[in-house]
């Protein structure tokens, strides 16, 4: 049951009044989300600002609900720190998009403050610093940042906060001096930032910051902010056809992760992302970071956040989808795989496949396979599974997205290298109905083989493994069982190249050496001179090496 927002006494600051605050923006930027996203131009003009802003937020909201769910149960309330901490948490896991992230930044900067013991200061001036410090955060967050943009909102808003407490005012004060603050500074973007000028817009993050303090206002006051926070152009923006709406071309994909990594670990993946794109934000802390870049190259963003640390909850966005979608198009055909590794997710994102990654004992939900179609925004979907234990999970998922009026066809990959052969088939042009069959021909007739270590004694079809051996399974059965990792793909490649083949694909784990696939690759030419390798890197969390023959 959704939380009833309740207005609060002007010098009261405590965890209900954290929890009126959410339900009230998410309210304000639900109903904001539509105009945000028609005057969103920068940094990429792909008419989604509002939305990120939208889910971030409801992401935030759903775990306050679940911290103060989780007190109810034990004490009659909760804390003002665990109820603002669980905030900013929330926003931090579910931050979409740029704007997203810098507003869960802002979130964590502010439980920075109010999770500390108040100790003498009252409720305005304590407020007053969360914001200040909430705007520190957000720009030190932010590789490179940028004047007339959400950050400028926020700092302005701060700036009239500091004001407003230092004049011993109220929380409630305070509360009203940062939004007007911001809604002045809004105003005044489109003179800061010159794209927002020619298309004769205001910031549409600045009016995310506008709505969220508005919230809060309305929370310490029980007064209802008089306007919404949009108050640009009225239509949306004519949208280019490919370039960035500052005219420059930019970096063709958004890469979106979480990260479990230590602070210096984090200083050096800044270093490498911002060499490698921009619109780089990290935010976070205390080992948990969310992690935002454009670049051209997914697969490398993905590989330094595994030598940071361990990435998940990967998403890779190509921006010519997004401006599709901007204008109000679908792209006629698209492809959604499910992969192991994150090596695998940069190498789908590359060939322009909506990538969804799937730890090792791990099976997605069939919401996040719907996510990821309903993010494709396609007419006709082509569904990868990779494995034959989650073909129920993307069935069930294809029959949601065909009630929203999408095509979608499962193609049963039992493996990632089955979905690489039918990804390099794959012919956007043609007919759905020819390009199906087409990848499912190449999938069929590719033979998979994986290596695992044994981690138990235990009888297979090859007979009796000792924990440590090395497993060679070939189509999903155990075909050998070896001492080392070389001898049992050397062994398991004779047996799958004996029935014939032209193509060998070898994936490699995370700690696995590249010398392997070179004494693979030789084994391979001495013995079949006709047939060819390729190599790549599945990443994190994918098996010791896969094996594939076409």
């Amino acid at each position: 049951m959704p939380h009833e927002p309740q207005p609060q006494r002007p010098d009261e600051l405590d965890a209900e009044a954290v929890r009126t605050w959410s339900s009230l923006a998410v309210a304000a930027l639900g109903r904001a989300r539509e105009d945000i996203d028609a005057i969103n131009v920068y940094p990429v003009a792909d008419a989604d600002t509002g939305t990120n802003l939208y889910l971030t937020a409801e992401s935030a909201d759903r775990a306050l609900d679940e911290a103060f769910g989780k007190v109810t149960e034990g004490t009659p309330h909760t804390s003002l720190s665990h109820a603002v901490r669980a905030y900013a948490h929330g926003a931090l896991v579910g931050a979409r998009g740029n704007s997203g992230t810098i507003l869960a930044q802002l979130l964590r900067g502010v439980a920075d403050v109010l999770g500390d013991e108040p100790g003498a200061r009252g409720p305005g001036r304590l407020l007053a610093q969360a914001l200040t410090r909430a705007a520190e955060s957000a720009y030190a967050a932010v590789a490179h940042p940028v004047e007339g943009t959400m950050l400028t909102v926020a700092t302005a808003a701060a700036r009239a906060g500091e004001a407003a407490g230092a004049a011993a005012g109220t929380a409630a004060d305070v509360a009203r001096a940062a939004y007007d603050g911001a809604r002045e500074a809004l105003a005044e973007t489109p003179g800061q930032l010159a794209v927002l000028g020619r298309a004769g817009v205001v910031d549409a993050g600045g009016c995310g910051v506008v709505a969220v303090l508005g919230a809060l206002w309305q929370a310490l006051s029980g007064q209802e902010p008089a306007a919404e926070p949009v108050r640009g152009r009225a239509v949306p923006v004519p949208r280019p056809a490919e370039p960035c709406a500052n005219g420059q071309d930019g970096p063709a994909y958004e890469v979106i992760y979480l990260l479990e990594a230590s602070e210096a670990a984090v200083a050096d993946l800044r270093a490498r992302l911002d060499g490698l794109g921009d619109s780089l934000v990290v935010v976070g802390g205390d080992g948990l970071w969310n992690v935002h870049v454009h670049v051209d190259d997914p697969g490398a963003a993905i590989e330094a956040g595994v030598v940071a640390g361990r990435p998940y909850r990967i998403r890779i966005t190509h921006f010519g989808d997004e401006r599709r979608r901007a204008r109000g198009e679908r792209a006629q055909r698209a492809v959604v795989a499910v992969v192991p590794g994150e090596g695998l997710a940069g190498l789908c994102g590359e060939a322009g496949a909506t990538a969804v990654l799937a730890r090792p004992g791990e099976v997605p939900a069939a919401a996040e396979l719907l996510d990821a179609i309903r993010r494709a925004h396609a007419r006709e979907v082509v569904l990868l599974p990779g494995g034959a234990e989650l073909r129920a999970v993307a069935v069930a998922a294809a029959e949601q997205a065909r009630a929203d009026g999408v095509r979608v066809a499962v193609i049963p990959t039992r493996s990632a290298v089955q979905g690489l052969a039918a990804l390099a088939v794959h012919d956007p042009d043609g007919s759905f109905d020819e390009d199906v069959v087409a990848m499912t021909a190449a999938a069929g007739a590719t033979r998979y083989a994986e290596l695992a270590v044994a981690e138990r004694q235990s009888f297979t079809s090859a007979g009796i493994c000792q924990a440590g051996d090395v497993l060679g399974l070939i189509d999903g059965d155990v075909a050998v069982i070896g001492a080392s990792l070389t001898e049992t793909a050397e062994a398991v490649l004779e047996r799958m190249l004996g029935s014939g083949g032209e193509l060998v694909t070898l994936v490699l784990g995370p700690d696995v050496p590249d010398a392997l696939a070179e004494r693979l690759e030789a084994y391979v030419q001495h013995g079949h001179l006709a047939v060819d390798t390729v190599t790549y890197r599945g990443g994190r969390h994918s098996a010791p090496l896969l094996i594939g023959v076409e």
